[in-house]
C-alpha cells in the first residue's frame, strides 16, 4: 500500500471491492441457482469457485491502494495492530458496508429482481455460530501469515481458502460482517435471515480478534511500530 495515498482514494478502493464481491456472491449465487436445475452442490460450487476467484482479483486491484481489506473483521484487526488508525478503519468499516449494499443492488437490477429485498434463509445455532468464527479465524490467519512471509501471495493465499472454506463450513464461510449485512438484502441461495446477523458478525469479530492473538503468540510480534507502518493520510 502506497503511503502517500489521499484516504478518499483508499476509502474508494475499499468501496468499490466491496461492492463487487458482493456482486461476485450473490451474483454467481443466482446465476448458479437458475443454471443447476436444483442441485444444491453445483450452485455452491459455482458459488465458491466465483468468489474465491473474484477475491484474488479483487485484492490484485485494490490491495496496493488501500490494503485491499473489504472486510470489517480484517480492518478490525489491522487496527487493533495499529497498522492504520482507528479514524481510518471507522470510515473503512463505513464504506465496506455501504459498498457491500451497493453491489447487491446493482446485482439484482442486472438479474431484472427487486432492488430491496429480505432475506427468508435461517441461519443460527451453535454449528453455524462455530463455523463462522472458525471461518473468520482462519482467514486472518492466512492475511497475517501470508502477508508475513510472502506478501505477494495474498491475493492468491485468500481467494484459495475463502473458496476451500465455503465447502467445509456449515455456514459456507461468510467471514465478513459487510458480506454479511449485504446478503440480509438478497432473498436466494447466498442470504441471510436479518435476524441472524447479530449472531454472526458476533462469531466473526471474535474468530478475528483469537487470530490476532493467535498470530502474536507464533511470531512473538503484537504490531507494527505506529510511526513506521501507519500510512500518511491526506484528504
Amino acid at each position: 500500500m502506497d503511503n502517500t495515498t489521499t484516504l478518499g482514494r483508499r476509502l474508494g478502493a475499499e468501496y468499490c471491492g466491496t461492492a463487487a464481491l458482493l456482486m461476485a456472491i450473490v451474483g454467481s449465487g443466482i446465476m448458479g441457482s437458475q443454471l443447476a436445475n436444483g442441485v444444491l452442490a453445483l450452485v455452491l460450487m459455482a458459488n465458491a469457485l466465483a468468489t474465491g476467484m473474484a477475491l484474488q482479483v479483487f485484492i490484485s486491484i485494490w490491495g496496493p491502494v488501500s490494503g485491499g481489506h473489504f472486510n470489517p473483521a480484517v480492518t478490525l484487526v489491522m487496527a487493533l495492530r495499529r497498522e492504520i488508525t482507528s479514524r481510518t478503519a471507522a470510515a473503512y468499516m463505513v464504506v465496506q458496508i455501504l459498498g457491500g449494499i451497493s453491489g447487491v443492488l446493482i446485482i439484482h437490477a442486472m438479474f431484472d429482481q427487486s432492488l430491496w429485498q429480505i432475506s427468508q434463509t435461517s441461519r443460527n445455532g451453535f454449528g453455524q455460530f462455530l463455523s463462522e468464527m472458525v471461518a473468520t479465524f482462519g482467514l486472518l490467519t492466512v492475511i497475517l501469515f501470508v502477508g508475513r512471509w510472502r506478501a505477494e501471495a495474498v491475493a492468491g493465499a485468500v481467494g484459495g481458502y475463502i473458496t476451500a472454506a465455503i465447502w467445509f463450513t456449515a455456514s459456507t464461510s461468510f467471514a465478513n460482517p459487510a458480506v454479511t449485512v449485504g446478503r440480509a438484502l438478497t432473498d436466494g441461495f447466498t442470504g441471510i435471515a436479518p435476524a441472524d446477523i447479530g449472531l454472526f458478525i458476533t462469531a466473526q469479530i471474535i474468530g478475528a480478534v483469537l487470530a490476532s492473538f493467535y498470530f502474536s503468540w507464533q511470531t512473538g510480534s503484537s504490531s507494527r511500530n505506529q510511526a513506521e507502518s501507519s500510512p500518511r493520510e491526506t484528504l
